[in-house]
């Protein structure tokens, strides 16, 4: 496995440089930023990424006025009451894409919402999770949510500036390529493995899982 310095380089050269390539990494939110976001945030955020993994994302990201209205803003509290009247009616929604499994998963991932308000919530819990068990924020996404698994919760976790990498096929296959994995992470020793990885490269660089992600795709 090369060191981070010499990855970065490898990406530098395919993107102009060392400073051109430094200007297209966006840091990650902090901690902080992060606790402060409303949970309705993240239910929205989560449902889309939903709605679009396996789906067209310009038609999601069109459509997605129609899903704050038809979802109350995603307030969290009506979604988790979702009853079997205001599913019918989703389902008859021609604002939203009407997929009864997904649509199904607002309620339950609003749920999941509610009961992390135990733990000081969504905002808290997402944000503090150490990069250093990234994985572990992973799974518990993928464990207590619904339908959070793979990258739909990796993306979710991006767009809402929350640190972490995304196992895209050009990540894939820089990992692959520096013998952290033979295949594409989906078992929990591989993923352990891309973790460990990833540690290590943020040891070397002090640079955050957001910017290393980034680098690995941009280096190939």
């Amino acid at each position: 496995m090369r060191d981070f310095d010499r990855i970065f380089d490898m990406a530098a050269a395919r993107h102009g440089g060392k400073t051109a390539l430094n200007a297209q990494l966006t840091p990650p939110e902090t901690r902080e930023n992060l606790a402060q976001v409303p949970e309705d945030r993240w239910l929205s955020t989560l449902t889309k990424c939903v709605f679009q993994a396996g789906f067209n994302w310009k038609v999601i990201e069109a459509k997605w006025d129609g899903f704050e209205a038809a979802f109350d803003g995603f307030d969290v509290g009506k979604c988790a009451m979702m009853d079997d009247e205001k599913f019918d009616a989703l389902l008859r929604n021609p604002a939203i894409v009407r997929n009864g499994t997904k649509i199904a998963t607002v309620r339950d991932n609003a749920a999941f919402l509610l009961d992390l308000r135990q733990d000081g919530g969504a905002g808290k819990v997402f944000g503090s999770w150490p990069s250093t068990d990234y994985i572990g924020l992973l799974d518990l996404l993928k464990t207590q949510g619904s339908r959070l698994g793979g990258s739909t919760a990796q993306y979710a976790m991006r767009f809402v500036g929350r640190d972490g990498f995304i196992l895209s096929r050009d990540v894939t296959a820089r990992l692959i390529a520096e013998g952290v994995i033979d295949k594409p992470a989906t078992s929990k020793t591989a993923l352990r493995a891309v973790q460990n990885a990833f540690n290590t490269w943020m040891d070397q660089s002090g640079r955050p899982l957001t910017e290393i992600s980034r680098v690995l795709a941009m280096s190939l």
